[in-house]
């Protein structure tokens, strides 16, 4: 049953504890929120669920009571300690005390591991969860290309709108290239503050993300050309490319018919992609 906004109280003056900043807390206390996300990832036996920032557990026990084994990630020592206690006789809860992120392009190795062997059984591994917002975007990014197959979770708004954006849009950046080219994104539903507590200062989104992979092995080296192009907004898709070395910009751009006069922003992700494929590592 998901827990109230008093049952979370208690649970965290039990362990002498209280929401913290630094951790992007704040904690799910509308209950059919939880459900929301739980039926937006629908769980399963046969699947490794990740619940990042499980809190006080309220999502981790709608996943647990439909018979979904759940690897949650704590940072927060105390929360951890909490955590461990409320499930300490279910034998489908396994606890990662520590950051879910061993740094912004590379998962914690303990989640790695166990993200890795349970793909290697044939499971089907999920994220569901909502997210600390200091560090979804890089999260979200890393497990899709870790192989997770369908991401659940609740982020802030801005962030939201920056996964789905169009090209030529003010969200329109490296983060939603990345995204999509990783994946296809829905937003489900936008929350307001006083779903969660502390209410944030900003609206929320459910999002789902269903992983369609169209970088492959290329990810890790896409990733700092998005930066390069992207570097300089009001920059030409030449002077970008030109800029970070790129000697042959101008003969690919003109084979894939983009105008090197505009700006990075309006190139599609296919279009982006494209481009990347066509040029040669700069000298």
């Amino acid at each position: 049953m998901p827990q109230s906004k008093k049952e979370i109280q208690d649970l965290l003056a039990g362990a002498d504890t209280s929401p913290r900043h630094r951790f992007g807390q704040n904690f799910m206390i509308d209950q059919n929120l939880v459900r929301l996300i739980a039926d937006a990832g629908q769980p399963s036996a046969e699947d490794f669920i990740i619940e990042v920032g499980p809190g006080t557990g309220t999502l981790t026990d709608e996943l647990l009571s439909r018979g979904a084994a759940v690897t949650a990630v704590e940072i927060d020592r105390d929360l951890a300690g909490l955590l461990r206690q409320r499930f300490a006789e279910n034998s489908k809860f396994h606890l990662i005390e520590g950051d879910a992120l061993a740094s912004k392009h590379a998962v914690n190795s303990e989640l790695a591991a166990a993200l890795n062997d349970a793909m290697s059984r044939g499971q089907h591994a999920k994220l569901i969860a909502n997210l600390p917002y200091n560090i979804a975007s890089p999260l979200v990014v890393e497990l899709l290309i870790a192989g997770v197959e369908l991401l659940a979770f609740t982020v802030q708004k801005e962030v939201a709108d920056r996964f789905r954006a169009a090209a030529g849009g003010e969200d329109y950046g490296p983060l939603t290239v990345v995204t999509q080219l990783l994946g296809e994104v829905e937003v489900l539903r936008t929350l307001p503050p006083q779903a969660f507590w502390p209410a944030p200062k900003i609206d929320s989104s459910l999002v789902r993300i269903v992983r369609r992979d169209r970088l492959g092995e290329r990810a890790k080296a896409f990733s700092p050309f998005l930066t390069q192009l992207f570097s300089a907004r009001r920059k030409t898709i030449r002077k970008a490319l030109a800029n970070a070395g790129y000697e042959e910009a101008a003969q690919v751009l003109a084979r894939l018919a983009i105008d090197p006069q505009a700006r990075p922003e309006v190139l599609s992700p296919e279009q982006i992609l494209a481009l990347f494929d066509a040029l040669q590592p700069p000298k």
